[in-house]
């Protein structure tokens, strides 16, 4: 892992930080005094320069929590369909029934499903309305849903048609008969982040403005090797990043994003709970991510072995979840 080390906050000496503490009446008195002083003293300057130093003491590496410590809906949902590549397309039958099944679908840059349905496929619709249903697992632990609502089209435009074209040779490496390309036209979007959770409704701007994670295509690699590797590490930032009310007896990380990572503790009556514990900054890389981990990783461990004092909040909420083990 790659070895680094986190911003540091600077101490100044107390003489520094009584001057920032005057007000300005007396910064005008004290800039007069130090005039009249110079005058005085102009010819000793001239001749003797003044010598000093200045000392500044480092502290321990700080962790900031900031307001906005998860990514948005919107942008889970977007990183979900960045990453899946099969889903259910649901749509009304002739007479009236829900009816759905499997398909493959790649997504363009602002996010609208590319399918590949046959004329037997499409005919099964009564009218245009359809819903995509896409599900991502993270590390066997925890799986994504999202649902987007919206109209089944066929492009006519050649150059569209190419674009489409292109998406889809990205995400499987084949090209399609053009006269099998289908959009879904996004009307509506829900994400939910589990089974037996509630979900919430994303807006369509929010949705096609959203990005996808920049760690999607690393996160599984990230917490396969922080699982396997850095187990204890994960113990301790539960204890000391954590206020849990509860003794736990195992933490493993579920997923790592720009953000900061997700983590499911198992209490001592076999509960299990989501915690998320943010980091000091946003990452946009992998190496940004594991340098973040290894300073979080030396700040636990000296405020662990009382060599550093906690100056930061600790994270506070938790959730229950229903239906999983760790």
């Amino acid at each position: 892992m790659t070895t680094s080390t986190l911003s540091t906050s600077r101490c100044f000496p107390p003489q520094i930080a009584t001057v920032a503490q005057f007000t300005r009446s007396s910064l005008i008195i004290s800039s007069t005094k130090i005039k009249v002083f110079k005058q005085s003293r102009s010819n000793i300057y001239r001749s003797r320069p003044c010598k000093c130093s200045v000392s500044v003491a480092s502290g321990p590496p700080q962790i900031e929590m900031t307001e906005i410590q998860k990514p948005f809906p919107a942008e889970v949902t977007r990183t979900i369909v960045a990453l899946a590549s099969v889903g259910t397309l649901s749509m009304l039958n002739q007479d009236g029934f829900p009816l759905g099944f499997g398909v493959r679908f790649a997504v363009d840059s602002s996010g609208t499903p590319i399918l590949c349905l046959n004329e037997s496929q499409k005919s099964l619709s009564a009218d245009n309305k359809c819903s995509l249903h896409v599900q991502l697992e993270q590390c066997g632990l925890r799986t994504l849903h999202c649902t987007i609502l919206g109209t089944l089209e066929k492009p006519c435009d050649t150059m569209a048609l190419r674009k489409l074209n292109s998406a889809w040779n990205k995400r499987f490496s084949e090209l399609l008969d053009e006269n099998l390309i289908h959009v879904i036209n996004v009307e509506q979007v829900t994400q939910t982040e589990d089974y037996a959770e509630n979900g919430v409704w994303i807006g369509l701007s929010d949705y096609l403005s959203a990005e996808p994670d920049p760690l999607r295509d690393c996160a599984v690699k990230i917490a396969d090797q922080i699982n396997a590797l850095h187990k204890e590490d994960i113990h301790r930032f539960c204890n000391v990043f954590v206020d849990l009310e509860f003794q736990f007896v195992d933490a493993k990380m579920v997923w790592v994003d720009r953000l900061g990572i997700d983590v499911h503790v198992r209490s001592t009556h076999n509960d299990v709970y989501g915690v998320r514990i943010p980091f000091p900054g946003e990452v946009t890389n992998e190496k940004g991510a594991k340098s973040s981990f290894n300073g979080m990783c030396q700040l636990a461990w000296e405020v662990e072995k009382n060599l550093c004092f906690p100056d930061f909040k600790k994270v506070k909420n938790f959730k229950k979840i229903m239906g999983t083990m760790i």
